[in-house]
Formats: C-alpha cells, structure tokens, sequence
C-alpha cells in the first residue's frame, strides 16, 4: 500500500496482484458461458463425452446423466485438466436436484478446481445461490477451505453483500473473525464494499471492530474508502477506534481526507456525537444539558443521553403549546403573532439543540417523542381550560340577560346556563381518549417474539430452505426469526410487529393486532371529545359576551384588526377561544384517519397494505407478491415453469418485493403529508390504493376479507378487553380464533396449498438459474 493514499482495495500479500474484486472476477473467470468458457479460467473440456457430462450438468438433466453413468464411461467423481467436477457446473448454476444427484452418486464435495482453485461451495456462493450452499453444507462441504487468494467461503459471500447468505454461513459455527489470506475480515469486506446491512450483522453477530489486517488496517480504515456513511456510522456507534493507527501512522481521518471521504467522515462523527476532530462533542455553555447538568442530580440525570432527551422532548412541548396560546391571548393581535411565533421558534430550537445530543436513532425530531408531546400537550391545556374556564362558565355560572332595547344595563333579570349532559359527554370522551391514547402509546403493539439462541435460529432457517422459503418475506435478518403472515419489521421500534398497521408517530408507538382497536377507539372519542369542546365553548363565549355587554365596561368591542363583533367575543375570553380552535385543528388529520380507518378495517386490511398491495396467497407479509415467494433471492424460480424477476445483484428482487412502493426521502410538504397521513387518506379516497387501484391489482383478491360485516365484527367483537391487554398476537379471522405472532399461513391458502400439493405430487426439485 502506497504512503500517499489508502488503497482503493484491499492489498495482496508481498509482491503478488491484487485480485480484482467484482462481480465478474471475484473468484476469477467463474462466469463462463454454456460453450467453450469455463469456470476459474479452466479450458474446455476436449472429447465429446467430456462435454456431455459438463454440459448435462449445466442444464441439470437428471435423466440424461443417469444414463451416461449407466454406460460405465464416467461417473460423478470425473475431474478435467482444472480439476473441476460436474457438480462445480452444477453448483455455479444452482441445479438443486443436479447437485443432490452427483452427491449421491459419490461427487467429491471439496474438490478443487478452476483457476480460481475453489471449490463448489464457493463457486455456489459466489453467485449466491443459498439453497444450493445449504444443500452443500449439510452434505459435508467444509466452508472454511480457501481458494487460492486465500478467501473462504464466508468472504468469498461477503463480496455480494447478499445478507441471507451471510446469516446462513453463520449459524453454521463459522468464526465471524475469520481471516482471509491477506489478514481481512469479512467486517472489513463489508465495509470496504459498502454494504452497511452486511456491516450491521456482523457487528450484532460479535465481529471485533479493532481486529487489524497486516498493515494495521481496521474494518473504519476500510469503510472510508468507498466513504458509505452508513457503514462509517455503525461502526462508530459499535465503538470502533477513531484514532487507530495503520502502520504507516495513518489515521481515519488521514485516510479519509486522502481518499476524498471527508464528507462521509463529518456526517457520520456528527451522527454519533463527534465533532470533526472524532472527538465528543461537548454541550454549549447556557445549552439545556449544561443548566440541567448544573442542578443537583442533573448530571446523573442527563448522564441516561436516551432517557433525558425523550423525557426533555415528549413534556417541552407541553411549554411551547401553553406559551404560545398565552401570548396569542393576552398582547394585541399585531404583537401577540410576531412574539408568539418568535418564542416558539425560540424553543423549538432549544429542541432541535437537545436533538443533535441524542443518540443517532434520535437524530431528528420525527423519530422522538416530539409529535407526541405536541399532543398530549394540547390534550392537556384543553383539560386544564375545561375544567377551570369552560366547565363553571357552562354549569354554575348566572349570566346577566339584556331586553333588546337596551345593551348597556342589565334589567335585573338572570338565567343560569347550564350545560350537564354535554359536560358529562365530554369529559366521558376526555377521560377516555387520555386512556387509550396512554395505552397505545406505553402497550406492546404485538412484537413478534425473538428466538431463544442461535441453535433455534438455525433450526428456523433450515426449515424454511425445506419449505423453499428463505427469502426477505419470510425471515427478518434484524430481528433472526421467520416473519409472520402481515407482519413487518418497524426501524423506529427494531421489531417485528404481528399484523403491523403503522408506525404513529402521534402516540410514538406502532400499531398493531395488540393495540389497533385502542387506537381506533382513540380516534373516535378524540373526534367525538373535539366537537363536543366546541359546543360547550360556544355556550361558555355566549354568555361571556352577553355578560360583557351587560356590563358594557369601556372598550368591550374594541381591538386591533377586527370588527367590533369579534373583539366582543375575543375580549371575552381570549385563551378559551385559542384553545378551541388549536383542538380543531386537530381534525384535520384526526378526520383523515378516522376515514381510513374505517374503509380498513371493513376491508380487513391494515393501512401497510392499503397502501403497498396485499399478498393473495399468504406468503410473507403484506406488500410481497405470491410469485416472489417462489423465488431464490437471486431470481431464480423454484419451479422452472416460473418465470424470472430482475435483480439488482445484492439479493433483493426487484418487481412485487424489492420496493414495496416505498419513496424515501422527499421534501417538507411531503414528509409533513406522510405524518398528518394526508397521501394514505387521499389513496383510500380516490380509490388509487394498492390494494383498489389499477385493474392488476384488484384482481389480487384479499385473502383476510370475509365480507364487510365478518371483517367489522372480527374488529370490533372479539374476545380480548377493550379495556386492557389483549394476548399477544390474538384476533378473530373470519370468525376463528387466530394468533398472528405464530401465524404463517393464510387458512385459504393452506387448504390450497394442501389441494394442489395433493394434485401435483412432490415439491420442486429444480432451482435453476441463468445457465453458466
């Protein structure tokens, strides 16, 4: 490695090449066409028989290989010039039954061969074709033999940034620390290829952060070579040292201001904490975390970074909701906006400072309890005002009553107004929003339980590869389990959630089979408790008014800007009126998601797939199409009637799985529709939703729908409590008791599927890819 610069790969060892590394030649010429070219730069076998037995092994003709081992000429254990054997071809283009043929046939599993010098194993990983390496290892296959540039198989899988195969080379006891010939991870492949997935699961899987190549290099040195602020990141916050030394004395810093990473470099320090000289950055003097640290107990309690900052940012918007009304209230029109918003600029920026301390999931104020706060303190200054402005103005109060003749002397006579039955109503619909609103945000939303150990998790993957099922829709790799039919992993709660809804941000939790009723039955006495509110403010401002002109004290229909009409109501009673309309405007996207809510859940779909398609057949979760299911992650049907889907190389299929329809990213306007759930209400609406929009997408019938009446009253009358826990994962499908925690297939799908296995005999035994 030159002085000057880090290198743009990692290096070989003395004088030798390096080996380029991409996806043609990463283990050599290994992509060979179905002619003349051969794996790992081997020649083409000579005699006619030779080419029969490699070609018959390309293609995956069983019958015909039996038969030509019928002759006696050859058999499975023939080797070329290259040393490479039948099942090398077979393993490179994933013939399953092929591979299970010559194995049984007595196949020399780690034979050596192609210029490369590696084995089928490797030649299989190398394409990512993790049925077929599954297949492999269980037969015997060693994955830590080398090729010769010293990668094992572990490495060798590296290079794709395919995370499924990584997961299944793990759990088979192979040390996350291995080294390569050249003293290189499989974390610094990983980082040095840019995969932070890859980064991530190794990191989780124990992987040390301080283990150096033989030039003093680290798994960070690496990373800031393709500068991926992802894999920079995760490093850091495992704790990777900013400061190692290669060598030659450089520094991460060093290499990344040679490499031109230095970008990447800042935004991930800045992310977890640093400044740009990768040291902690310190608290501003005067900042919220110095004055509180300065208090006693303070330090202690800003010492829990993550507790402090949710704690600070779920009750601070308590103050600006309250401050600012107050203001609006009691200064002139022309004084009380200006100075309103300039204070809730002020102290939203107080926010956005504490934000930049917290730890780097909570880098922005959407993933924090922030939105959370702004609820809950409106939910509260409503109550407060209630309680102590509107509900005596509506029960006891006597208000003095005017003759039209006259508006500036009362007459003597009074009527009291009161109000009881829409008081009652109303703090009925407070009462009860604060409580499921208290639930939905502090309950487990159904988290699909994580496996006991990694002899559970392997038993769990290698019962999917029975099943043909270990793609992204059937296991998370976050979470290592098998995903339950309608689940999803959520980022912000690092779980899977059964029969996941949403992610709301308004009650800072997910919603799912656990507490999606809550959450509805949230919505609607929050609507119910809004519009009830106006109704008693407006009788609490009419008799304030009345009494007001009773009174007729000077400038009692006077202020700046409006007609004498509404200066008689807002000097009334400013902050109750501010107050009822800031709870209105709660509407807005209360309305919205009542709506959606409803078409939901007489549909018996949850808002994910709503909006991203719902699976016909039951397989994986919502948004996964039937016939991705049947595909290897590198797009290669099980059945060969099937036809393939693209690719994009790393494992994820492009088409019905690949994006789910998500867009991440976009500007203010469109990232604010997605949190009042302003795109979700206008898809249901309009009828343009996944699961009702374009022709090909409805006939995708909903296998979970059994009728609007069967869908609200599986919903709305199932067993569990509305008030309190249901168990976790129960609900009612069709009038049956499920549990989607341990819920895989749909009940229609599985008749089906039990049909049509009936029908057709034997599962597939072919999983053919591209020929090589």
């Amino acid at each position: 490695m030159p002085d000057s610069k880090a290198p743009a790969q990692p290096p070989a060892k003395g004088n030798a090449a390096t080996p380029k590394l991409n996806s043609e030649m990463e283990l050599g010429a290994l992509n060979g066409g179905s002619g003349s070219s051969t794996a790992g730069g081997a020649a083409a076998p000579a005699a006619d028989e030779q080419k029969d037995i490699m070609h018959l092994a390309r293609v995956g003709d069983v019958p015909a290989m039996e038969a030509l081992f019928a002759e006696g000429e050859l058999d499975a254990t023939y080797t070329d010039a290259e040393g490479i054997t039948p099942l090398h071809w077979a393993a490179i283009n994933n013939q399953y039954a092929m591979c299970t043929f010559l194995l049984d046939n007595g196949a020399p599993i780690n034979q050596k061969g192609g210029e490369s010098v590696a084995t089928p194993l490797q030649w299989a990983a190398q394409r990512c074709h993790y049925y077929t390496v599954h297949l492999l290892l269980q037969r015997g296959a060693d994955p830590l033999i080398t090729d010769s540039q010293g990668y094992n198989t572990l490495h060798i899988s590296t290079f794709n940034g395919n995370v499924l195969l990584l997961v299944l080379l793990l759990h088979q006891g192979i040390p996350v620390d291995v080294l390569d010939g050249f003293g290189h991870t499989g974390l610094m492949w990983s980082a040095y290829k840019g995969f932070p997935a890859c980064v991530d699961l190794f990191l989780r899987w124990g992987a040390s952060v301080s283990a150096q190549d033989e030039q003093g290099f680290t798994a960070l040195h690496w990373a800031l070579v393709k500068g991926s602020p992802g894999c920079i990141q995760k490093l850091l916050e495992y704790g990777s040292d900013r400061f190692a030394k290669t060598a030659t004395g450089k520094t991460p810093a060093i290499t990344a201001q040679e490499l031109n990473t230095a970008a990447a470099w800042h935004k991930a320090l800045r992310e977890c904490g640093y400044d740009e000289d990768a040291n902690p950055t310190t608290p501003a003097a005067g900042s919220v975390l110095t004055l509180v640290s300065s208090i006693p107990g303070g330090a202690q309690l800003v010492a829990d970074k993550r507790g402090f900052v949710t704690k600070f940012l779920y009750l601070w918007p308590f103050v600006i909701v309250w401050a600012m009304v107050a203001l609006l209230a009691g200064l002139p029109v022309y004084l009380g906006i200006p100075l309103s918003l300039l204070v809730g600029y002020g102290m939203q920026s107080v926010a956005q400072q504490v934000v930049q301390q917290a730890p780097p999931d909570m880098r922005q104020l959407q993933r924090t309890p922030w939105l959370s706060g702004i609820f809950a303190g409106s939910l509260f200054l409503v109550a407060i005002t209630w309680l102590f402005r509107v509900l005596p103005a509506t029960t006891w109060r006597v208000a003095a009553h005017t003759t039209a003749t006259s508006t500036l002397k009362p007459t003597g006579e009074t009527i009291v107004t009161t109000h009881y039955l829409l008081n009652f109503v109303f703090a009925i619909a407070l009462a009860l929003t604060t409580y499921y609103y208290t639930v939905c945000m502090t309950s487990d939303p159904g988290f699909v339980p994580k496996l006991n150990g990694i002899a559970e998790q392997k038993a769990v993957i290698d019962d999917l590869i029975a099943q043909w099922k270990f793609d992204e829709a059937n296991f998370c790799v976050p979470c290592m389990i098998r995903t339950p039919l309608r689940s999803k992993h959520c980022r912000r709660c690092q779980r899977c959630v059964a029969k996941h809804d949403h992610h709301c941000p308004w009650v800072y939790n997910c919603i799912g089979v656990n507490n999606h009723r809550h959450f509805f039955l949230y919505l609607i006495n929050l609507t119910v408790g809004v519009v009830v509110f106006d109704f008693i403010v407006y009788y609490a401002l009419s008799g304030a008014v009345a009494a007001a002109e009773a009174s007729a004290e000077p400038g009692y229909d006077r202020c700046s800007l409006l007609s004498a009409s509404l200066c008689t109501v807002v000097n009334a009673d400013a902050f109750t009126l501010l107050v009822a309309i800031w709870a209105t405007l709660q509407l807005s996207w209360v309305s919205m998601l009542l709506f959606v809510q409803f078409v939901q859940v007489s549909r018996a779909m949850t808002t994910y797939e709503n909006m991203y398609g719902v699976n016909p057949h039951g397989h994986g979760h919502g948004g996964v199409s039937a016939l991705q299911s049947a595909f290897t992650s590198t797009g290669a049907p099980l059945n060969p009637g099937h036809a393939a889907v693209a690719d994009d190389g790393h494992g994820h299929s492009h088409g019905a799985h690949g994006g789910h329809g998500h867009s991440h990213g976009g500007g203010f306007l469109k990232q604010w529709s997605k949190i009042l759930g302003v795109d979700t209400f206008i898809e249901t609406a309009t009828g343009r939703g996944a699961a009702s929009g374009s022709p090909s997408k409805r006939r995708n019938k909903n296998p979970y729908s059994r009728g609007c009446i069967t869908n609200c009253k599986d919903f709305w009358c199932d067993p569990a409590p509305m008030f309190g826990q249901r168990e976790t994962g129960s609900a009612m499908l069709g009038g049956q008791a499920v549990n989607y925690t341990d819920m895989y297939e749909s009940p229609r799908f599985m008749e089906a599927t039990r049909r049509k296995r009936n029908n057709d005999g034997a599962a597939y035994e072919a999983v053919a890819a591209e020929e090589v």
